[in-house]
């Protein structure tokens, strides 16, 4: 089937991703429809594609061609639009990745989904990758039980990140707008805000492979790291999980690794650099002889890939997992709030 797709935020990410995606879904989905905040941007996006385009969400969810609604607002924004979006009576939701800030918030928008039979996904795009599933099998068939994972950051600079994290109050940043990462509170901030926003892209991922959290885990160690990135540890059952990201404003190659340990072997994932369609992850696996086998990468990317899991929703009617994305978003959100806590505690046990 056909879907008329409205955009809701007309920043970066949207010019980047969805709509090269979108185009390349044309069989599925048509973006009709951009609205921003009053940034004009949307109108220079619509030009484009000979969409509609529109200030603040009234006239988008009005729109009787809008079908599917693409939440690409700030984070803090998600979970009210998606209330809205539902009310609207659209068909389908693909939300931009934290799906809420809280975790009352989470289940409100799962609640009103569910109740409305609104197909959702968020836009978690490293979960969608192929490389994951391969990585997931590889798991499965060698048996070794996980024993730690490590998550390596180290981003080229990127307007959007930084302005995640410095879009507080004014006490947030010193004279020049540096954040003052020696106030806890400042520092609390960014921690939290970097989990939801950066680390994000993998924390449904680590609950794959440690879900025993907060329940069984522990944060053990977190802190900001300067310029702008965070240093994180914990223990979630019997698994160790590092997450570590900086922004470098010299402007280094990105690197985003996950790195799996098991009893048997190292699996590690590149994943491509944010807002980059370089097709799926690379994934190598280092065996306990030390080989190193590398599995075949495919074309299409986990940006594709969320938008086609939204359509075979759509098309099949099949049940949305709502649990499994209120689980994740609970994950998140309870291990943003204990690591910002820890900072402001001093950063460690």
């Amino acid at each position: 089937m056909f879907y008329g797709v409205g955009i809701v935020g007309a920043g970066p990410g949207v010019t980047a991703l969805h709509l090269p995606t979108t185009g390349r879904l044309g069989e599925q989905f048509a973006v009709v429809h951009i609205s921003d905040a009053g940034s004009g941007r949307a109108a220079a996006q619509a030009a484009r594609i000979g969409a509609r385009h529109s200030s603040g969400l009234d006239d988008l969810l009005a729109d009787p061609r809008v079908d599917v609604v693409a939440i690409c607002s700030p984070p803090e924004q998600h979970s009210e639009q998606i209330l809205s979006a539902v009310r609207a009576g659209v068909r389908g939701i693909l939300c931009e990745k934290p799906l809420a800030m809280t975790a009352a918030d989470a289940e409100d928008a799962i609640d009103a989904c569910r109740r409305a039979g609104v197909a959702l996904v968020v836009g978690t795009n490293h979960l969608f990758d192929d490389a994951w599933g391969r990585t997931k099998h590889h798991l499965v068939a060698v048996g070794g039980p996980v024993q730690t994972v490590s998550v390596s950051m180290s981003l080229a600079p990127n307007g959007r990140y930084h302005a995640d994290v410095t879009d507080d109050p004014p006490a947030v940043a010193q004279r020049g707008g540096a954040p003052d990462l020696q106030n806890p509170v400042v520092a609390a901030q960014i921690v939290r805000r970097l989990m939801l926003g950066l680390a994000i892209h993998d924390l449904p991922l680590l609950r794959d492979l440690a879900p025993e959290f907060p329940v069984g885990g522990q944060v053990v160690y977190a802190r900001a790291v300067a310029p702008i990135g965070l240093c994180v540890g914990y223990r979630a059952g019997g698994v160790l999980i590092h997450l570590a990201a900086v922004m470098h404003q010299d402007g280094a190659d990105t690197l985003w690794r996950l790195g799996i340990s098991t009893s048997e072997d190292r699996i590690e994932i590149d994943f491509p650099p944010p807002f980059v369609h370089a097709g799926s992850a690379a994934v190598r696996v280092r065996a306990a002889n030390g080989r190193w086998t590398t599995y075949a990468r495919t074309e299409e990317d986990g940006y594709l890939q969320e938008w086609r899991a939204l359509a075979d929703l759509l098309d099949s009617g099949e049940a949305v997992e709502y649990e499994e994305i209120l689980d994740d978003a609970r994950y998140a959100i309870a291990l943003a709030d204990a690591a910002s806590e820890l900072v402001r505690e001093g950063g460690a046990r």
